[in-house]
């Protein structure tokens, strides 16, 4: 129980987080690229969790989060989607105001 306990902890204390394989800078697989990249262009700052070095949440997530797959987008504690709801999203423009408003609305979560 307790890696829930310790995703959900990372969920509440970051504004934006991403779960995906790999860093940004250094992805380990072409969808997390993708979304990492897009996440930059927003040009706000974000966490991430590398699931390759926590296995525990590899594990867990899936089941937690009801969605299958990696990467996972969490906005304010909302499960946004994975590689190509992040693209879409991107290609509108939705991505950009829905990442620069949460980080307005939550300042001082950002580190």
């Amino acid at each position: 129980m307790e890696t829930v306990e310790k995703i959900k902890s990372q969920i509440e204390q970051n504004t934006i987080i991403l779960y995906m394989k790999g860093s940004p800078k250094l992805p380990s697989c072409g969808f997390s690229s993708q979304a990492s990249q897009a996440l930059m262009q927003c040009g706000q700052q974000f966490a991430y969790v590398d699931i390759l070095q926590n296995p525990d949440i590899r594990a867990e997530l899936p089941a937690f989060a009801n969605w299958p797959t990696f990467p996972q987008l969490w906005v304010e504690g909302e499960l946004i989607g994975g590689c190509d709801i992040i693209m879409e999203m991107f290609q509108k423009g939705e991505l950009q105001q829905l990442v620069s408003e949460a980080a307005e609305r939550n300042p001082s979560a950002e580190a």
